[in-house]
Order: structure tokens, then sequence, then C-alpha cells
């Protein structure tokens, strides 16, 4: 009976996320500066098919790709570290993609390959401190889940003040590029470049999802897994490469969106069971329907211009991480 209240529960908690979403995805669709009638774009009608099927869609769907995919690191990383302040951006990964983007517009790079030089030097810039932050915090043949931790707050340090640096020596061209750049934005894309995206970040989430049960006993600690069997360096492992990968693949397009990674776990885990098999596939979920109604508001709140996304996030995000901090000891672990 209890088995099958809590297989209960799960699936009326994945319905209720599955159905914020649906909302979401309908809510965004239609905000914006300019009108849209969903009838005459669907009709084929210019100038509404163009608008949503040129613009509205793409980014909707890349809004709902990034949260979910920022939101789900966040909650690996919470579990990993065992630390409900944790985000995606703790690792440093998404500075060194930050620090790699600035590099290509100084330099004034568009292009490289026929691909936009800002994705290149994110992807570049997220590499290297991926692999930085791994040789750092590898010990033998143990990987330290407080030393990747310190690791990640060094290394923001120094990509951080290699920006400000930067930034500094740019033209104003330049200057305006890497402010917006470093607020976070969504913007338009190709599809076959979001079917890429999604993709990649589609099989690395299943992985993650799938081992639920064993982020239950990482979250727990690293004795009491490893005394029932659980293999917690190759769990540190992926955990931190999983994250860490859907963190730079995100921030390479939108740049560094900040406190989703925060935000939607920790709520959730304040609402539904903390158990990780159904936290990580809601907080995807929560996390996709919130960036995309943060990204609905910013075009209309201020049309016809638009706020950068990561100006309403940080707006969100920063009471509800004053209030985390003050309350943190009354968080609920495994």
């Amino acid at each position: 009976m209890a088995t099958e209240a809590s297989r209960r529960s799960f699936h009326v908690a994945i319905a209720v996320c599955g159905a914020f979403l649906a909302v979401s995805f309908a809510i965004s669709i239609l905000a914006g500066a300019s009108s849209l009638d969903f009838g005459r774009a669907l009709a084929g009608e210019s100038p509404h098919y163009e608008v949503l099927v040129h613009f509205r869609l793409p980014r909707v769907l890349l809004a709902m790709l990034g949260g979910g995919c920022l939101a789900l690191a966040g909650a690996l990383f919470q579990a990993l570290l065992r630390d409900a302040l944790a985000t995606p951006y703790t690792t440093g990964v998404s500075s060194g993609a930050a620090l790699g983007a600035v590099i290509m517009i100084s330099l004034g790079w568009s292009e490289i390959a026929g691909l936009p030089a800002i994705w290149i030097g994110a992807f570049a810039g997220a590499g290297a401190v991926l692999a930085l932050v791994t040789a750092i915090a590898t010990e033998g043949r143990r990987v330290s889940s407080f030393t990747l931790l310190l690791a990640g707050v060094a290394l923001n340090s120094i990509c951080g003040s290699l920006i400000l640096f930067l930034h500094s020596f740019a033209n104003l061209s330049q200057s305006f590029s890497i402010a917006r750049w470093l607020m976070g934005g969504i913007e338009p894309v190709r599809y076959g470049t979001l079917a890429v995206i999604a993709s990649m970040a589609g099989a690395v989430c299943a992985v993650v999802i799938a081992q639920g049960r064993e982020w239950n006993a990482v979250a727990a600690g690293e004795e009491w897994a490893a005394a029932r069997g659980v293999n917690v360096r190759r769990l540190t492992v992926i955990g931190f490469l999983a994250g860490s990968f859907l963190t730079g693949l995100i921030t390479a397009f939108t740049g560094p969106v900040g406190f989703i990674g925060l935000i939607v776990p920790h709520a959730l885990r304040l609402r539904l069971d903390p158990d990780h098999r159904l936290l990580l596939p809601c907080s995807f979920l929560g996390g996709a329907a919130f960036l995309a109604l943060c990204d609905g508001f910013a075009r209309v709140i201020v049309a016809p211009a638009e706020l950068p996304v990561g100006v309403v996030t940080a707006l969100l995000g920063g009471p509800f991480f004053i209030w985390l901090l003050r309350s943190r000891r009354k968080v609920f672990w495994l």
C-alpha cells in the first residue's frame, strides 16, 4: 500500500509540474511587444506566422531547455556537495564560459568556421575550467567534493577578475556587447542548432535522472553511501561532469542566467518529497517553466524594449537567496 501510494504521489507531482510547464509555454508564446494572432499564425498568414515560427517558438524552446538544464544541474550539485546553497555556477564553469565569450568579443571575432565566435569561446572557456577544476580536485584515485567546491569558488574569482581586466580595455561597442552578454539573455536560434542542444542535453539529463536512487545515498553522506555499496567516486565524477556540461552548454547560448539552479530545486524540495527520483525530473520541468515565464516577462515589462532575462531572474533570486541564507538551518536533508 505504501509503495502504491508513493507511486501515485510521484505521478501526481510529475503531472502537476508538466501542467505548469504547458501553461508557461502557452503564456510565453503569446508574450511579446508585437501582437500575435495564434489562429492566423497557424494558417500561415504574415507576419503572424513569421513571428511565431522564426522568433517566439525557438526562443521559448531555448528558454525551456536552458531553465530545465540549469535547475537540474542545481539539484545535482546540491546533492553532490550536500549544500542547499550550491548552484550550477559553484564549480566555476559558467565563469569560464563567460571569460571565453568575453575574449572573443575583445578580439573582435564574430565567426569561426561559420559559427558565432561567442559560442565557441564560451564552450572553450567552460571546457578549460572544467578540466582545471577536475585536475585540482583529483587526489590519486579519489575526487574530493569539498575540493571541487573550493576550486570552483577560486576559479570563479579568477575568471571574474580577468573579465573585468578585459572589459577595462574594450572600446565602446565591445564594452556594450560584453555587458549585455554578461546579463544573460534568450535569443532565437535555428531549429537545427536547437535540435543539437536538445539531443546533447537530453542524453546527459537522462543519465542523471536515471541514477536518482544513488543520488539519495550520496546526499546523505559519502560514508553512508559507501557503506551501502554505492561507488561514491564514480558518482561524484559523473555528477560533476554532467552538471558542468549542462551549465557550460546552456551558458554558451544564453550567457550566465543566475538563480534558476538555486530557486527551483529548493522550492520544490520544500513542497515535495526530497527523493531525487522525483526531485530531479520535477526540477527540470519546473526550471523550464520558470525561465520561460521570466523571459516572457522580460519581453513585455518595458515593451517595445526588452530586459535581459538574467536581470529578471536576479531580481527574483536575490531576495530568495537572502531568505535561504537566514533559514538554511531549517533545511531538511535526507
